[in-house]
């Protein structure tokens, strides 16, 4: 990996906040493409050690610059931990603006991939995950960076 992904792919901030401020004053827009309640995917369960039956809160955005998306996430979270979290009420809003305002957040080791989002058809080169916990919560969040973004800031394909 180039080290100009790398400062992107290995971050531990808001990726929010590094989106908004590499688009040097374009507007900054979180698409929501869906919200739902469902049963995660076998990795997903795992990486939250869940039960394969249990539901989970799956929420899938694409944070865009100038509505163009520049990445794409899908988070998962365990539907028995998301009483008075009020996140289906984010509509709009980064998952991210939430979770870096809570004081205890913990937060995984990123896992690294070169696998392309399954929920959307756009491609990128690199993607990642890490699970995020707050007290009681854990919330699995999975990031892909897509070729728009590589484009617009002249970083390699890969």
């Amino acid at each position: 990996m180039s080290p100009a992904w790398w400062a992107w792919v290995a971050t531990r901030d808001s990726l929010t906040a590094r989106l908004i401020e590499a688009g040097a004053g374009r507007a900054f827009r979180v698409r929501l493409l869906g919200q739902h309640l469902g049963k995660p995917s076998l990795d997903e369960a795992q990486a939250l050690g869940l039960p394969l039956d249990r539901l989970a809160w799956l929420r899938e955005v694409a944070l865009c610059l100038d509505e163009r998306p520049w990445v794409v996430a899908r988070s998962v979270a365990p539907l028995a931990q998301l009483r008075g979290q009020r996140l289906e009420r984010l509509g709009e809003r980064s998952l991210g603006s939430w979770l870096f305002r809570q004081p205890d957040l913990q937060r995984s080791p990123i896992e690294i991939t070169t696998a392309t989002a399954s929920f959307h058809p756009a491609f990128g080169p690199w993607g990642r995950r890490s699970v995020f916990r707050h007290g009681r919560f854990a919330v699995l969040v999975q990031e892909f960076f897509l070729d728009a973004m590589a484009d617009e800031l002249g970083l390699p394909s890969r």
